[in-house]
């Protein structure tokens, strides 16, 4: 099994909800959720319908966004979705996560999702052993953007949490 690939350090939280503004990140970043693919989640064409792509990244957001405030959130926007990549049966998928932006009751959630697929190879191939040996692929699938918004009892927004982030719509990260 391949290690998992480095993240460039960004500037957000982390999976423990420390900032990282202006730091390095130590080891590799962790995503917020990993799916192993089963066939009951496939299209008419054999992949990973869209949709279930859809609902793990709303729950991976969900999930980033949950670490900043302990009450309900709801998402209210999810900018455009390119699927750059199929995924397949099999596959274990990442859903990295990353605060873009809090502001007075709304939290933004970038979610990159990758893929990480064996293909098996055949004794006799090259790279192949006796019996079968695996060679792992990281492929990007896709990623969104998302804005969820802290809502009480009745569904109304309100104010984040006391903190350091209430009110003054902190940025942090910037393409």
């Amino acid at each position: 099994m391949s290690p998992e690939p480095e993240r460039p350090a960004a500037t957000g939280t982390t999976n423990a909800g420390k900032s990282t503004a202006g730091k390095s990140t130590a080891g590799p970043f962790q995503p917020a959720i990993r799916v192993v693919m089963m066939p009951r989640d496939t299209n008419a064409l054999g992949t990973i319908f869209g949709g279930i792509i859809l609902s793990y990244i709303d729950q991976a957001g969900a999930v980033e966004g949950s670490r900043h405030v302990s009450g309900r959130l709801v998402t209210v926007a999810m900018k455009e979705v390119e699927f750059h990549a199929p995924v397949f049966v099999g596959d274990l998928v990442s859903f990295f996560t990353e605060t873009v932006r809090t502001g007075r009751t709304s939290i933004t959630v970038r979610v990159t999702v990758e893929a990480q697929r064996r293909h098996q190879r055949r004794p006799g191939e090259a790279g192949g052993m006796a019996g079968y040996a695996a060679r792992v692929e990281t492929v990007k699938v896709t990623e969104a953007t998302m804005t969820f918004v802290h809502v009480d009892e009745d569904n109304c927004p309100i104010p984040l949490a006391q903190g350091e982030d209430e009110g003054r719509g902190t940025f942090l990260h910037s393409d």
